[in-house]
């Protein structure tokens, strides 16, 4: 009990003060740096098993409210960027993942779930209860959302600027409707949303099916908000469940580990090599076939959060709501279908070997 304490008062310390700092998902970051730092110098850090479950459960509802009934209207008239940027995230994640396979000594679940464009804080969760290395999943997601928070946005404008003092190209008018959200916010939705999320999530962790403990939540959830208006979860909810993950994936961490994160260098050189050239390839796609601009269809391919999107498209000036819509999509499916279709190919690969 005193080093589950100490491990949450260190990890939640240094979570608030990375956070303070404006990193990337700072009290995951800072909580996952804190733990690991308690347990190499130390050998104190203790987090129990059951904390995955809990983290996995509160990520899965807080992902089944973001999507709102305005967002579902819109999936008609938007489903054909969204099956290109999905089949395009697909392709990658499965290529990158089997390169890094076969060019680093990272084990199969480790290399796949290493380049799920899903949340930095709920894959390398969901990638420890399916056998993987959580902490190198870790860092090879926070990479991909730098990628997608700081450098691909300052090469979108790059482009855009230098395109438009070669060509003068036709724009359209963007889909400025604000996205209706959800005036449920109460604490009585909240506990609501938490105890359905909990039955459903422990029905996934006991149905033995993969990352279910994370789906079921986010499918019930989903329900719960789109068929009731009745679901919602604090930010400090997730923020609590951030602390944690990080608390437990560092307290994994030894200094045996430490050492190994020099083979990271060309798994992480994939990943953003990787993504940036879906960003431009796919974005072109996207463009020339769905009528976005090239500057939208590349901020729809971009790796990072849909909040984070919000910000960075005004940024930018463009106010296409359908970037946010299709930024929200992408996390539902992504987190729903990716890590099932992973599992079964390694079970496939298993079997073959």
């Amino acid at each position: 009990m005193f080093n589950l304490l100490l491990t949450l008062l260190f990890g939640g310390v240094l979570g608030f003060i990375f956070n303070k700092l404006k990193v990337p998902s700072g009290f995951l970051i800072g909580s996952m740096i804190g733990a690991a730092t308690l347990n190499i110098f130390f050998a104190s850090a203790y987090m129990p098993n059951q904390t995955k479950i809990i983290v996995q459960i509160i990520a899965g509802a807080f992902i089944g409210c973001i999507m709102e009934k305005s967002d579902v209207k819109r999936l008609p008239q938007i489903w054909k960027p969204t099956m290109i940027m999905l089949m395009a995230l697909l392709i990658l994640n499965l290529t990158a993942g089997f390169l890094i396979y076969y060019t680093s000594p990272l084990d199969l679940t480790t290399s796949l779930m290493s380049v799920v464009p899903g949340g930095i804080s709920d894959t390398p969760i969901i990638a420890v209860a399916m056998g993987a290395d959580g902490p190198k999943v870790a860092v090879m997601q926070l990479a991909r959302q730098i990628l997608g928070i700081a450098v691909l946005p300052g090469l979108i404008f790059a482009w855009d600027q230098r395109s438009k003092k070669n060509n003068a190209l036709a724009t359209r008018e963007a889909y400025t409707k604000k996205r209706q959200k959800s005036k449920t916010k109460s604490w009585q939705a909240f506990l609501c949303t938490l105890a359905v999320a909990s039955i459903f999530g422990l029905l996934g962790n006991t149905s033995g099916l993969p990352s279910a403990t994370f789906v079921f939540p986010i499918i019930s959830v989903l329900v719960l908000k789109l068929f009731f208006d009745f679901a919602y979860i604090p930010r400090w909810a997730k923020k609590i469940a951030q602390v944690l993950s990080g608390c437990y994936l560092g307290s994994t961490v030894s200094s045996s580990n430490i050492l190994e994160l020099r083979y990271l260098l060309l798994p992480l050189f994939i990943v953003v090599v990787g993504y940036t050239v879906n960003c431009f390839l796919t974005g072109k796609l996207i463009s020339h076939t769905c009528h976005f601009t090239q500057k939208e269809a590349m901020l729809i391919t971009t790796p990072a959060g849909a909040s984070d999107m919000a910000l960075i498209s005004a940024d930018l000036g463009v106010e296409n709501t359908d970037i946010i819509i299709l930024q929200v999509v992408r996390a539902v499916v992504v987190m729903t279908l990716f890590p099932q279709i992973i599992g079964l190919i390694l079970r496939f690969a298993q079997g073959g070997l």
